[in-house]
């Protein structure tokens, strides 16, 4: 039996002194739930969760979580890739969300820093390779768990233990055909996502130019955390933060209507975040994110400026691509089709004047960015993000630094950097709206973009 980075002072699964401290840590939660970030007092709205371990028991493989109190819970297992899923009520979960992942798939160091602490043991729980939890939409929380081969939901239930609730998972072994069996029928199961509606964009005043639309889009939230990086830096909250600042300037120049995405911590497809923007007939979608290395993390930094283009631009923009586009199935989302492209010469020629749009504006902002931040040595790239393909948006993605390297860990959670950094991207994208402004001929637009990016390819 393999317990799950127990931290230090622990004691075992069943031991007194684990038990006292889970009733004491479960005390606190209870008295500390009413209170807001605001200061005020309202009613919990989500029973809490305050601890996970993973465990082999023979061939089975066990999921515990420790609740509050007892909840109701659906299980299934989807394919391509393997998971099981666990769909909940909402459950505040106080767990830090490094406890689901394995130990880091990295190469020897040659050296180690003397205040890096070395990497967690690997998690040893037969069927379950990690797992990952949180907020899927309003009132819905989800599980999800990597299988390391064909599983079947052998049980899903909450029992009440001494002062709290125990919500337990258990995954047997199963034949590639029972499995693929299981994963059809778990597809048809899953529901789609409702996520919350996004902002109507309101008609400006009689007489009054109509704003131009822009649409901030923090990757990753809710159960999908994104990167995880150095002193528990999480991608989902770093980005958020960021995306906040930003909207917040933008608004207080008045020059624009601005959207977000999300504006807690939720989960949002990457085909929703697209239409978001297509609904409200968006100017420029500005999605929000930042990476992280397993494998000499600590000596990559640096933002970076990312266009959507049918073929990477290097190895390392494929690779970011093919991450970001892993969103919905880290979140426990069934695969959607991709019905993006279309063959229609009028399609096709506002998706390159949008390409292009998008080309100038990438320019401009890592421009702009490097006077308050770092920039990667290759500051600019493009890859086929599934979430800048709106043919008729000009749309950019922002990787704001590397959470696996120190210094971009502590810009990127400092608010002194923050405020610096949505300075400058305000200003790129004032830049952006007042040369469009300047366009005079139609033209002329697509004719000045298109020059503007001759050197890049796409």
């Amino acid at each position: 039996m393999a317990l799950l980075r127990r931290k230090p002072g622990f004691a075992r699964p069943g031991t007194p002194k684990r038990s006292r401290r889970r009733r004491l840590a479960l005390t606190l939660a209870a008295l500390l739930a009413p209170l807001t970030l605001g200061g005020g007092w309202a009613q919990p709205a989500a029973p809490i969760a305050i601890a996970a371990h993973a465990e082999a028991r023979g061939r089975d493989s066990r999921l515990s979580f420790t609740l509050q109190s007892c909840v109701a819970a659906e299980a299934y297992v989807l394919d391509a890739p393997a998971r099981a899923i666990v769909d909940l009520p909402e459950v505040n979960f106080q767990i830090d969300p490094h406890e689901g992942l394995p130990a880091p798939e990295s190469k020897p160091r040659r050296h180690r820093p003397a205040a890096q602490k070395p990497p967690p043991p690997s998690l040893d729980a037969g069927l379950i390779s990690s797992f990952r939890f949180g907020r899927l939409a309003p009132g819905k929380s989800r599980i999800v768990v990597d299988l390391s081969g064909p599983a079947a939901v052998a049980s899903i239930g909450c029992a009440p233990t001494p002062g709290a609730a125990e919500l337990t998972l258990v995954l047997a072994p199963a034949t590639d055909v029972a499995f693929k069996a299981a994963a059809r029928a778990g597809a048809e199961k899953q529901s789609p996502v409702r996520t919350p509606d996004a902002p109507a964009a309101v008609a400006p005043p009689p007489g009054s130019p109509e704003k131009p639309v822009v649409v901030i889009d923090p990757g990753h939230g809710g159960v999908d955390t994104g990167a995880l990086g150095r002193d528990h830096a999480v991608e989902k909250v770093v980005v958020l933060d960021f995306a906040k600042a930003l909207a917040a300037k933008l608004r207080a120049g008045d020059h624009y209507r601005v959207v977000l995405t999300r504006e807690d911590d939720v989960f949002v497809p990457l085909g929703e975040r697209v239409r978001i923007a297509r609904r409200l007939n968006a100017a420029l979608f500005v999605s929000v994110h930042a990476d992280a290395l397993a494998s000499n993390g600590d000596e990559v930094q640096g933002a970076t400026v990312y266009t959507v283009s049918d073929r990477a631009s290097d190895a390392e923009a494929a690779r970011v691509a093919e991450h970001e586009n892993k969103a919905d199935s880290a979140a426990g989302e069934e695969a959607q089709e991709d019905a993006s492209d279309v063959n229609d010469i009028l399609f096709e020629l506002t998706r390159r004047e949008t390409r292009a749009y998008s080309h100038v504006f990438a320019r401009s902002l890592s421009e702009y960015f490097k006077v308050a931040a770092r920039l990667n040595k290759n500051p600019r790239r493009s890859a086929g993000f599934v979430v800048l393909k709106a043919p008729d948006v000009p749309s950019v993605l922002l990787e704001l630094g590397y959470l696996s390297n120190p210094s971009d860990v502590a810009d990127l959670t400092s608010a002194a950097w923050r405020d610096k950094a949505t300075d400058q991207t305000a200003k790129a994208i004032d830049g952006f709206f007042a040369n469009r402004r300047l366009e005079n001929a139609p033209a002329a637009p697509v004719d000045a973009a298109l020059k503007a990016t001759q050197s890049t390819g796409n």
